[in-house]
């Protein structure tokens, strides 16, 4: 994901460096693409179709259709014309001995052609799987009627083609709609016939509108499909992916008639009976017609529908598709993709000789991918994607070379002015190239000017450095923003200084980029600034240990080093703050003696450190009896005070008393081992038993030492 991020940021920049260049891309991308619907490259894009058909291998034989011709020999030994309707039916019953798939007449029949006409309406009837032709009426042509036998038993197909406006067939007709319904082709007929007998019938496709044959889709042909534009597509069209004429088995019919044709070439296979004498001129052109020469050589009618039988059954047996083509969307992005590719090799050629040899390899690679597309069945656009290529070079070309000029007067501008500055200045370009640098610049690295010119950071400077530098100077590209930045710099004596660079970028009037810097030395300001940084350092940690020494001399002074309860002299200074507030705010302060009866011999029995685990224990349980705003003190020894401040009523001092008693009195687990204590707790309450901290301690002491006396509370050590 990260780097998928930075290829972004990096479309992004450049995008912004060559902003100029990508609008020429968009703005001859854009006017191919209007040529291209408007029409004006149709007539070199069907050019440019043909020679892909004729320069491509010829492929296998088409053995599964035997062509029988008719040619002048064979008219000059019938001695007549129209050939008869005798000769004819002889010629059918010759081919229905070696049992073809299929038979397809080729030839008109809406008239008797004497002699011979029951025999050939016997013919038609008795002779299964013969189709005839007929033509239906177009502008045109007012169209030729069907033999009537076979009308009889709708064994006819329309033998009606679509011609280009070149003369060319590039296209096969399936069905034709007409005032007496779906009529379908001669070829396709022929070849329904053969692939039934293989258990292949016609299926609706599932988009319910094309037609599935096995596993090929017959796609119907687009208004705008490959090079064509806005096609007049009425019926059911398909490009065809004409196999060359010489794939095809061609016998003539005297040698069926005299028995010279072996029964394998018609065994099995459709075939197809047609003229094929020039003075008939039953002809058509199609993409293999032409060649380089510009010569043409159309073929006869009866080899075109053998062809789009052959189309057909192909492409339902052996997935030998018709040609296909992009859609709309993925043809604008072609060209736009072409141009594209013309305007990187122009930005980033380094020489017109290299550019020009990179130029050629391209439309060499184009041609190759719309071979290599044409051989896998795909016709893409040639000529646009040629012209776009082009024309972003051509335009980018007299654009550079303005470019050029408008940089040269650039260099020779900034030159003279930065050589006024005292502070060493650069100006790179957008391949972070200095390509102007003033004498104080050069004075500061220590290398000569002809040693800094035309190169980059990481052809001098260390390569951290570099690498800080190219850093700084991408962020100022990609934002296009002024920025001023620290970093450190090490001459050509390995002295490192310390630097603020400023830059920014320059666009003339050509819309080239540059990036001017402006160092100046801070290496002195930085010291100062380390001193002092180090001073304050300094300070601050002295600052510190004497704050933490006197943190420890306070609780050395106010706190018992063994409970960490406040001591003696934090007792009497807490107790007259206590007194003082309750003067003024006339409010009780309580104030209780606690001493633990029998210590002494615990410490006897069991050692002071034992001693000392209990008084730990007896001052926490003590704490957690009283709220925050109270004061546990320990006065030494087992002796304890508390400072109640701010209490309601003088009732409320026993309160606390008994709370403390009660959880004193609950055994104590240390080191294994249980006890009890009891202790004596006296009190008093300011102002109640007196004002000042003498009266109140001695009379809260008395009280103690009057209950340790009476044995109240008083439990034995166990």
């Amino acid at each position: 994901m990260a780097r998928f991020s930075r290829w972004i940021a990096q479309i992004r920049q450049w995008y912004k460096q060559e902003k100029r260049a990508w609008l020429v891309v968009g703005s001859v991308a854009g006017s191919i693409v209007l040529l291209r619907w408007v029409g004006l490259f149709q007539p070199i894009e069907l050019a440019a179709l043909d020679t892909l058909f004729w320069t491509r291998p010829l492929g296998k034989l088409e053995d599964r259709i035997l062509i029988v011709g008719i040619d002048e020999d064979d008219i000059q030994k019938v001695d007549r014309w129209p050939i008869p309707d005798k000769v004819l039916a002889e010629l059918l019953w010759k081919l229905q001995e070696h049992q073809p798939s299929a038979i397809g007449i080729d030839i008109y029949r809406d008239l008797p052609t004497q002699p011979g006409q029951e025999e050939l309406e016997k013919a038609f009837r008795e002779i299964p799987n013969v189709v005839g032709i007929e033509q239906l009426e177009d502008k045109d042509s007012l169209g030729v009627k069907p033999p009537s036998a076979l009308a009889e038993q709708g064994m006819v197909g329309f033998n009606n083609v679509v011609v280009d406006a070149d003369g060319k067939v590039r296209r096969s007709l399936f069905y034709w709609q007409t005032a007496d319904g779906n009529r379908t082709s001669f070829a396709l007929m022929l070849a329904l016939i053969y692939l039934e007998a293989r258990d292949i019938s016609p299926q609706t496709a599932p988009n319910g509108r094309d037609l599935r044959l096995g596993d090929m889709v017959f796609e119907l042909l687009d208004a705008n499909e490959g090079g064509y534009v806005r096609l007049d597509n009425r019926g059911y069209q398909i490009l065809c992916n004409f196999r060359h004429p010489s794939r095809f088995t061609q016998v003539k019919m005297s040698d069926v008639l005299d028995g010279k044709v072996p029964a394998e070439l018609i065994r099995d296979r459709v075939v197809a009976i047609g003229y094929t004498a020039p003075s008939l001129k039953d002809t058509a052109l199609i993409p293999y017609s032409t060649n380089w020469f510009g010569s043409a050589k159309p073929i006869y009618g009866v080899e075109l529908h053998a062809n789009f039988i052959s189309q057909v059954m192909s492409g339902a047996m052996d997935g030998r598709s018709p040609l296909n083509s992009f859609p709309d969307w993925a043809e604008v992005l072609w060209i736009f993709l072409w141009s594209g590719i013309g305007a990187v090799l122009i930005i980033r050629g380094r020489s017109v000789k290299r550019s020009t040899l990179y130029l050629i390899g391209l439309f060499g690679t184009l041609w190759g991918v719309a071979y290599g597309s044409f051989l896998a069945g795909y016709w893409i656009p040639f000529v646009p994607a040629v012209l776009a290529l082009a024309g972003s070079v051509g335009v980018l070309t007299i654009y550079l070379a303005h470019q050029q000029e408008e940089l040269k007067r650039s260099k020779e501008f900034l030159q003279s002015t930065i050589n006024a500055i005292p502070d060493p200045v650069f100006v790179k370009n957008k391949d972070h190239v200095w390509i102007i640098l003033n004498h104080a610049f050069s004075q500061f690295l220590g290398y000569p000017l002809e040693d800094l010119l035309g190169k980059t950071d990481f052809d001098i400077l260390l390569p951290q450095e570099a690498a800080i530098f190219g850093q700084r100077d991408r962020r100022v590209f990609e934002t296009n923003q002024a920025q001023e930045s620290e970093e450190q710099l090490t001459d050509a004596t390995g002295q490192t200084y310390q630097i603020a660079t400023k830059r920014s970028l320059h666009c003339d009037a050509a819309g080239n980029i540059f990036l001017i810097g402006v160092i100046r030395d801070i290496t002195e300001r930085k010291r100062i600034e380390e001193e002092l940084r180090r001073t304050t350092v300094e300070l601050t940690r002295s600052n510190l240990e004497l704050r933490l020494s006197q943190d420890r001399l306070h609780r050395l002074a106010y706190y018992d080093s063994l409970t960490g309860l406040a001591n003696r002299k934090h007792f009497y200074e807490s107790l007259q703050k206590s007194l003082d507030w309750a003067k003024q705010e006339q409010k009780l302060v309580g104030l209780l003696f606690i001493d633990l009866d029998g210590f002494k011999q615990v410490n006897d029995s069991w050692g002071h450190d034992f001693g000392d685990l209990l008084l730990k224990a007896v001052a926490g349980r003590v704490k957690n009896c009283l709220r925050g705003s109270d004061l546990v003190a320990r006065l030494g020894g087992d002796e304890f005070t508390v400072i109640l401040p701010g209490i309601k009523q003088p009732s409320d001092i026993e309160i606390v008393t008994h709370k403390i008693l009660a959880a004193l009195s609950q055994p104590f687990m240390l080191n294994d081992r249980q006890l009890q204590v009891a202790a004596s707790v006296g009190s008093s309450i300011y102002p109640v038993d007196g004002e000042t901290q003498g009266v109140l301690i001695k009379k809260a002491d008395t009280a103690m030492y009057q209950v340790k006396q009476e044995g109240r509370d008083r439990k034995t050590l166990s």
